[in-house]
């Protein structure tokens, strides 16, 4: 299945995740450490999903200094690539909902899809697609995946497994969702670190 065809067909659980997954992908443009959102996968693998959650994520914003303006399209921008790809990693943050919603959670991480694929667009010195806009973007969600560049597709594989995992495991996907986001964020540092010496 494409990856649209697997978020539409995601419980609750493996939409947070899928969303989260995402988010953790890009924690490199936040500024906060590698830990920063174990707190949101805890509360997903715990038997009682929801308990904590709204509790969780007003911290973890907290920490890293991202509010609701984030969400509505606002906060500081910047002319750079990298200021453009943190502002996208912000509004996923802000954008996280509160409540437990299967319609909120499936738009969040459909956003969060978009977003982590224009991310890793932006920042990949590879990526020939970049002047398609968003049409590249929806085109790879829906499975036309010829022309990729190395870095946007391996994004791409890891989203669907993502939601595979979930599919699969329920509960106990979250944690094997954790090692296949925790791999991608490395990737995602080790780029941005690269990007950042080449401007030195």
């Amino acid at each position: 299945m494409s990856l649209v065809e697997l978020i539409a067909q995601a419980d609750e659980r493996g939409l947070a995740a899928s969303g989260l997954a995402c988010l953790d992908r890009c924690v490199p443009l936040l500024g906060g450490d590698d830990e920063v959102l174990r707190p949101l996968w805890a509360s997903l693998a715990g038997a009682d999903a929801w308990g904590d959650w709204e509790d969780r994520v007003t911290k973890v914003r907290g920490e890293l200094g991202v509010g609701d303006v984030w969400a509505e399209g606002g906060g500081p921008g910047g002319g750079s690539v990298e200021d453009e790809a943190a502002l996208l990693a912000r509004r996923m943050l802000a954008a996280v909902p509160g409540e437990r919603s299967a319609r909120a959670f499936r738009e969040w991480a459909d956003a969060c899809s978009v977003a982590a694929l224009r991310i890793h667009r932006l920042l990949d010195p590879m990526d020939k697609d970049s002047g398609e806009g968003g049409s590249s973007v929806t085109a790879r969600r829906e499975g036309r995946t010829e022309g990729m560049s190395p870095l946007v597709a391996a994004e791409l594989r890891r989203q669907v497994t993502v939601l595979e995992l979930l599919a699969g495991h329920g509960a106990n996907g979250v944690r094997l969702a954790l090692d296949v986001s925790t791999e991608g964020r490395r990737v995602l540092r080790a780029v941005v670190s690269r990007r950042a010496r080449g401007r030195v």
